[in-house]
């Protein structure tokens, strides 16, 4: 009987379900799989808002010491999470396909919805989601919500001030939490690569990395690429609020939609853009430099010289 290979995890159910999802994917390779628990660095520290904690791949760093180590094989990570610069020696072996890639309220209730007159508080740790919503619905108030879905959606339940909370759709879908009172926001872009999954390997584990090509969903791989390709041109991360969300058109074009905000959704740089298919590879960066030229480089040059603190609420 083949030594399983060693499927690192975070231990959240939203991370165990993803990981159990390409288990059974690879398992239907007739690849045998073992999955291991790690803890993440972002799951230990529930307080600190994550803009304020300022690291990169906070929820992929010790899946990713493991896997330098040899303690694990792969590892499986929300794609928006992994850094668009990943740490030597490892590789985005596959992405596969794509699921809702869109944010959703998490109302109390239908009496808890923001067009309702009335005084409103909305909970998220996401910059880029607290920019957007305060840009539309600027008399709200936005306080921060950490935890994993499960623990989000209860401290929502619990707080006597809370209207609401935003979440990623996908993220709830997969572990059976939508339901009542979810308003989809499809007026919000998504984080780069929001609602993907990667798996990550050693580079030099040619063999498993030929299995995992075989999970690869190439339209999503191509979109979540220009969308990080997006974010990388501007530098971002978990601490500056951009958005991207590439997606296919019938025609065969890449249609991309970006926006760059200061915290407080005062100011706002975004650029819609449609790509033939041969412009795919550099339309994440082509993206970036219009938004740049559009009045992103002076929120970006804000943000950077100290307007994030100031502005964050």
């Amino acid at each position: 009987m083949p030594v399983p290979f060693k499927l690192g995890t975070r231990e959240s159910q939203l991370a165990l379900w993803q990981a159990r999802h390409v288990k059974q994917l690879l398992e239907q390779q007739g690849v045998a799989v073992e999955l291991v628990p790690l803890k993440s660095d972002g799951e230990l520290d529930l307080q600190t808002p994550l803009y304020e904690m300022n690291v990169q791949g906070i929820f992929t760093k010790a899946l990713d010491l493991a896997l330098l180590r040899g303690q694990i094989d792969l590892a499986v990570h929300s794609l928006k999470d992994v850094p668009t610069q990943l740490a030597a020696g490892l590789v985005l072996a596959a992405t596969p396909a794509r699921a809702n890639p869109h944010d959703v309220l998490v109302a109390k209730s239908t009496q808890h919805l923001p067009h309702l007159p009335g005084p409103y508080t909305v909970a998220t740790s996401s910059l880029r989601r607290q920019a957007q919503w305060l840009h539309r619905y600027p008399h709200h108030r936005v306080e921060t919500l950490r935890g994993n879905v499960n623990t989000r959606l209860q401290k929502l339940m619990d707080s006597p001030t809370w209207s609401g909370a935003l979440f990623a759709a996908a993220g709830l879908e997969r572990i059976g939490l939508a339901g009542p009172h979810h308003e989809p926001l499809p007026w919000m872009l998504p984080a780069p690569a929001q609602g993907a999954l990667a798996i990550v390997c050693r580079q030099t584990d040619h063999a498993l990395r030929e299995v995992c090509a075989g999970l690869n969903h190439l339209p999503t791989q191509l979109a979540t690429e220009a969308e990080r390709q997006f974010l990388r041109t501007l530098m971002g991360g978990c601490s500056l609020p951009v958005a991207a969300h590439a997606q296919w058109l019938p025609s065969g074009h890449l249609h991309f939609a970006g926006n760059l905000l200061t915290p407080n959704g005062h100011q706002k740089a975004e650029v819609t853009l449609t790509f033939a298919p041969e412009q795919a590879a550099q339309a994440g960066q082509l993206a970036a430099e219009q938004l740049l030229a559009q009045g992103g480089a002076a929120i970006l040059q804000q943000l950077r010289t100290g307007g994030l603190a100031a502005q964050a609420i």
